[in-house]
This record gives C-alpha cells, structure tokens and sequence, in this order.
C-alpha cells in the first residue's frame, strides 16, 4: 500500500490553532446553545416541506441479487455494507441503541438493524467518514474488530489515535487529496485506489475536541487486472457548495454507485451548513455524474424536525423537477441489497 498526494488536484483543508474549517462557509456555530435555540424556535423556517401523503411510496422494485456481481446493502443510517469480486466493504458501522456517548441518553435508533454484526460476512475494509457518534460507533467497531481483528480502516486525518485506541493494527488516515491503493491477498486480480475528498462538516466528540480531526468522503476506485471496474463514492456528511462536488465529478469522471445523505435538513437555516437535505442531494447526483445513488442519513436517528418518513417523499419531488428517474437515485429498505 503507497499513499500519495493526488496530484494536488484537491486543496488541504484550511486549520487556524490546530482546529480545521470549512473553506467555502463561514464560521459554523454549533454549539450547545445553538442547539437550545433551534429546540425554541430561533431557526425556525419559514417554509416547511410540502406534507408527504398518507399513502406515498417511493418507487422501490424487489429484484432478485447476484451474488456473482458487485452488490450493496442499507443497513441503516450511513452504514452499507459492499461486496465488490468478494472484498467486504462497511461504511460508518452502527448498531448501538444510541448515537451518543451515553449509554441511557441522547438520540435512539427508530428501528432495529436487519442483522447482527456477527451475520456479516468476514470484513475486510471498514470505511469512517468522520468521528461523531453516529458514524463512529465505538461498540460496534469493537465487535468488528473482534471477528476481523486484520481489518483495514480508512480514516480521515486525526482519527487515527481513535481506532489505534479500539486495537486496531491496519489503518489508513488520509487527508484531503491524499490516496492510496489496497491490494488484498483474497482478491490478488483487484486494486482499489482510496481517495478522501471533500465535503463540508464539522467534527468532534467533546465540547473540547470541535474540528481537531478532518471529516470528509471516500473514493473507492475498483481495478480489476488493472482495467477500470467500479467506481465508489461515499459522500459522507455535508453540507452543499458549488465547488467541492462539481470537482469531484471532473476529477474521478462519474460513479457507479454514490451514497448521498437525504436526512436531517429541517430547519434548513441550521441544518444547511453541514447537513444537505434531498434537492441538494439531487444536486449533487448530478454533479459528480452519478449513474446510480442511493439515499442515507435517514429513517434511523431522529437528528433534525422533519418527520422520519419525509426524506424520500422530499427527493421524489427534487427527482421530478429534475426530471429524473427516481430509480437512479434509489431509496431502499433496511436490509436491502440492489446490485451496482
């Protein structure tokens, strides 16, 4: 595995004091008391989504998968599982009860996962997109860790003491731009080029520890005997700029499959610096010239005000503006796997 600067074709993120920032945003206020006023009303729209109806439902066929072929599968929120000529693939992995550093408080999953950690196949390659609790899951990492103690973890810059802390042995951290190549013993016909690129958030743990590590997305680039294959993007958590996402679609040329937050974007006046709702996330489909997305950051954590079933009926409608068709920006069910 060789890391290399991608040909400087991506900016670094910009620090002041050992904390990273946004470049295309002003300063992000998200502190506790930002939180108290949204919850008072101060961030209150003053146009909420058109009601979803009663009986909508998003388009969704149950097709029958070939395991032969490169498929996915939602678990929940952002975590997907991929399996790509046998290599086993998870995204920002939770299964905990809560996304919080609190065993009895603090937001609860609003479903069960469709399997346990333990029914997955052996996992080769875990993928984290930034440090809060809802994608960094320290239990459920663990339990990964147990069964696959070998797993190579892609982590944005400063996350890597996290995942040293958990036992872990083969990480990457990677910066903005940065890249590198896995070649796995099991798949020795397969590279797979790790990019992180952009995206616009914040991160942290603590109140004391706001933006010391880096968030971002992850480029996965399949190579098969050296021939280009699949083509990966994990948007991770965002919020939308006209720059970032249209780069990212010149530089890497289109993706087979893009996962795209579609959740927590109400208020928009709160939400809108760090959070994308489904008309941004149809923006950015076309973009980076998705040919097949799929919606996450959605249905399992109640994170923002708008209702849990709202996100698909909300992208249904972007989808129709854009007069697309709803089937190459899937939404699909917990546990559902679709090939790619």
């Amino acid at each position: 595995m060789s890391k290399n600067q991608n040909d400087n074709r991506f900016d670094p993120c910009p620090k002041k004091r050992g904390r990273y920032f946004n470049p295309h945003v002003r300063s992000i206020k998200r502190s506790l008391w930002d939180v108290v006023l949204w919850q008072l009303g101060a961030y209150n729209d003053l146009f909420f989504p058109k009601k979803r109806p009663e009986d909508f439902s998003y388009p969704n066929p149950q097709e029958d998968v070939d395991l032969e072929k490169p498929y996915a599968m939602w678990v929940n929120h952002s975590s997907f599982y991929l399996c790509v000529e046998g290599v086993h693939i998870i995204t920002d992995p939770i299964w905990s009860e809560r996304c919080s550093p609190f065993a009895n408080f603090g937001p609860r999953r609003l479903h069960h996962p469709p399997c346990k950690v333990d029914d997955l196949p052996p996992i080769d390659i875990v993928v984290l997109s930034h440090d809060h609790y809802d994608h960094f899951d320290k239990r459920t990492l663990l339990e990964i860790l147990k069964r696959n103690p070998e797993v190579i973890f892609l982590v944005p810059s400063g996350v890597k003491r996290r995942v040293l802390s958990l036992g872990a042995k083969n990480i990457i951290e990677l910066s903005w731009g940065e890249a590198e190549t896995i070649c796995l013993s099991k798949a020795q016909d397969l590279d797979i080029q790790c990019t992180f690129v952009p995206s616009q958030h914040f991160s942290g743990r603590t109140p004391f520890d706001k933006n010391k590590t880096l968030w971002g997305g992850w480029v996965l680039d399949f190579k098969k005997l050296g021939q280009p294959f699949k083509k990966f993007y994990f948007v991770g958590d965002t919020g939308y700029n006209e720059q970032d996402f249209v780069k990212i679609g010149e530089v890497f040329g289109g993706f087979d499959l893009s996962l795209i937050p579609i959740g927590t974007y109400v208020p928009h006046l709160f939400m809108a610096p760090v959070h994308i709702g489904p008309k941004s996330a149809v923006k950015i489909h076309k973009e980076v010239k998705s040919k097949l997305s799929v919606g996450i950051h959605w249905n399992t954590f109640k994170l923002s005000s708008e209702g849990q079933k709202q996100p698909p009926y909300d992208l249904f409608l972007s989808m129709q503006k854009s007069k697309i068709d709803p089937l190459k920006f899937r939404v699909l069910d917990p546990g559902q796997c679709i090939n790619w």
